[in-house]
């Protein structure tokens, strides 16, 4: 905690806090931390258990994903609060976890916006690795009746959810491209230049050009 504490910059701090972390430890000292540290189950736990932002990150890095337990996950993105938390809980931990899909179900339609999100990540998980079993159209229902009204966090999880489907479904591919024609998320978000925009029809044309430019 006292070499996390020395690391903190005021000006990290100052651009984390724009995207709601409260940390001002730069990630790639973090993670420099995490590597000479490596996998350290217990000491894990308890630098989540200080509830510092850099802290529950580095602990996130050096866990074990496969020990913790399915409710103790649930209670660990619950209390996560912060978005890179949040983040890094489900896609370096959750994702790797035997109860993935237990909380996926769990989570989806969760009354709290953040816990929904989750879900939706973890189903764009399944949309684009193992769709089998799930329901696509479904799937675009939903986004396509409710996303626009959407809480930011869960918005972007629905519209990530919208433009994979698209991306990686050619069937439904003018329907998410409609989708999102129609609701028009994301329409006007600022894109750095050599960035491929979140909007989801210039996201899906964008990436099935460059398969099959791979192809």
């Amino acid at each position: 905690m006292a070499e996390l504490a020395a690391l903190e910059d005021p000006k990290a701090r100052a651009i984390n806090e724009r995207h709601g972390d409260d940390h001002g430890v730069n990630l790639g000292q973090l993670r420099a931390v995490a590597k000479r540290l490596k996998t350290q189950q217990e000491l894990s736990r308890q630098l989540w258990a200080t509830g510092d932002t850099a802290a529950r990150l580095v602990a996130l890095l050096i866990c074990r994903p496969k020990e913790f337990g399915c409710g103790e996950l649930d209670a660990m993105l619950r209390e996560a609060r912060v978005p890179k938390v949040t983040d890094w809980l489900v896609n370096y931990v959750v994702k790797k976890s035997p109860h993935a899909e237990e909380l996926r179900l769990a989570w989806f339609d969760d009354p709290d916006p953040v816990v929904a999100s989750a879900g939706w990540a973890l189903t764009s998980e399944r949309v684009v690795k193992k769709p089998q079993g799930i329901d696509l159209e479904g799937l675009l229902g939903i986004i396509e009746a409710q996303m626009k009204d959407a809480p930011e966090r869960l918005q972007w999880a629905m519209n990530n959810c919208l433009a994979q489907i698209g991306i990686e479904h050619a069937g439904l591919r003018s329907r998410a491209v409609g989708i999102g024609e129609r609701l028009e998320v994301l329409k006007d978000y600022p894109t750095p230049p050599n960035c491929t925009s979140p909007f989801a029809p210039i996201w899906i044309s964008e990436m099935v050009r460059r398969q099959g430019a791979k192809a």
